[in-house]
């Protein structure tokens, strides 16, 4: 299995170096991070995602992730979250799976489960806690769950303690769930593990209390983790990539050494990338803080070395250059851009040009590489000669 438009590249650039992992060809190591958008219908997703995933993919990302897409209604965290919880939800998935497929990109998908921080608002409505809100499947009653009865916050419910029976049913979504995103042709999955959700509450000394097999020293916390990446990869296909988002550190104790420790263990289960991202356990709002320019790379660099592992840093990287560095160091496989590509889904054209690639519209279709191509060779457009023509306007226009 191949990507497309993975022909024509400066190989000097790491950048735009296809990468292969299992069977899959990515035509640059750009990815376009899971970004929940919020505008799916019962979890049904629709146009709006269609058009959303359509223009970066055709914009030159090699791997275009659909948003964190809910195994179960009870995990959502909002009513317009996106669902792969039955086989109704298989046909409109897999229209923007060969979507993003025929502009060249490999389609990922990421799966998810908000667990005791389900039943918000949208964010653009206060993303506050719920207390009644109708189920998003078919209006049922929205029961919050967790690995404990300790809520999230004191504004958030207290979650019912998951029992094992809970957990074998949770178990058996994330499969079932695998085999649908399969069925829909997406080539990529990524367990969601990070930001306070469900895995990582269970990874979580601070929210995971349990006395029982699921509980206490480190290797119990994590058995949830490893029983769900056991589950996936009965149901997805060896020669398809899983990759794993983790919050490689968070505010209420869960370490970096704790991170590398995992990463160890679901690699040898069949993880072969883990997405390095932080935080979500506490009250903090990452986001938005003050931050500096890849703040979270330096844990993509510390589990790709101590586990040995692929890993994909994001946060903040929004420069051609600072993209290449990152790579060049050896500090990650991948690179994952979020809010950057809301901005400008062409970036990885523009990083193409500033990069000085060989064939910089060699990784995006043929309908817009020709004209982009032929627009190139008008000198009057680049950006140097474009501004010094300018000044020259203007100056004369003043005599």
């Amino acid at each position: 299995m191949t990507g497309k438009y993975t022909k024509a590249f400066d190989m000097d650039h790491t950048l735009f170096t296809p990468l292969q992992i299992r069977g899959v060809l990515l035509r640059n190591r750009i990815v376009a991070s899971p970004m929940l958008t919020y505008v799916a219908n019962g979890g049904y997703v629709n146009d709006w995602h269609f058009v959303h995933l359509g223009k970066i993919a055709s914009g030159g990302a090699g791997l275009v992730f659909m948003e964190s897409t809910k195994i179960d209604p009870r995990g959502c965290s909002t009513a317009r979250d996106a669902g792969i919880w039955k086989d109704d939800f298989v046909p409109s998935l897999k229209r923007i799976a060969d979507l993003i497929r025929s502009q060249g990109a490999v389609p990922g998908i990421q799966f998810g489960h908000s667990g005791r921080k389900a039943r918000q608002s949208l964010p653009w409505e206060g993303r506050a806690p719920m207390d009644f809100c109708p189920g998003v499947d078919h209006g049922e009653p929205w029961e919050l769950i967790g690995p404990s009865a300790i809520a999230h916050t004191a504004q958030y419910a207290v979650p019912r303690q998951m029992t094992q029976a809970d957990i074998d049913e949770n178990l058996q979504a994330w499969g079932e769930a695998a085999r649908r995103a399969d069925q829909a042709g997406f080539d990529v999955l990524e367990i969601h593990g990070g930001h306070g959700y469900l895995v990582h509450q269970f990874l979580s000394a601070h929210s995971n209390r349990r006395t029982d097999a699921y509980g206490g020293s480190l290797e119990n916390r994590m058995r949830l983790t490893t029983e769900i990446v056991r589950r996936v990869r009965q149901s997805w296909p060896d020669h398809k990539p899983l990759f794993f988002r983790a919050s490689a550190v968070d505010e209420c104790g869960w370490t970096i050494e704790d991170s590398i420790a995992l990463a160890k263990a679901i690699k040898v289960l069949g993880v072969d990338v883990i997405d390095c991202s932080s935080g979500g356990m506490g009250t903090a709002a990452i986001a938005e803080t003050a931050l500096d320019y890849g703040y979270q790379v330096e844990y993509a660099q510390r589990i790709r070395a101590g586990a040995d592992v692929r890993t994909m840093a994001v946060g903040l990287i929004v420069h051609a250059d600072q993209a290449e560095a990152i790579l060049r160091a050896g500090q990650a496989d991948l690179i994952a851009l979020g809010r950057e590509l809301l901005h400008n889904p062409n970036w990885p054209i523009d990083a193409a040009q500033k990069l000085g690639i060989a064939s910089p519209f060699g990784h995006i279709a043929p309908s817009y590489a020709y004209w982009l191509e032929k627009r190139s060779q008008n000198p009057l457009i680049t950006p140097s000669t474009w501004g010094a023509s300018r000044r020259s306007a203007g100056t004369q226009g003043g005599k």
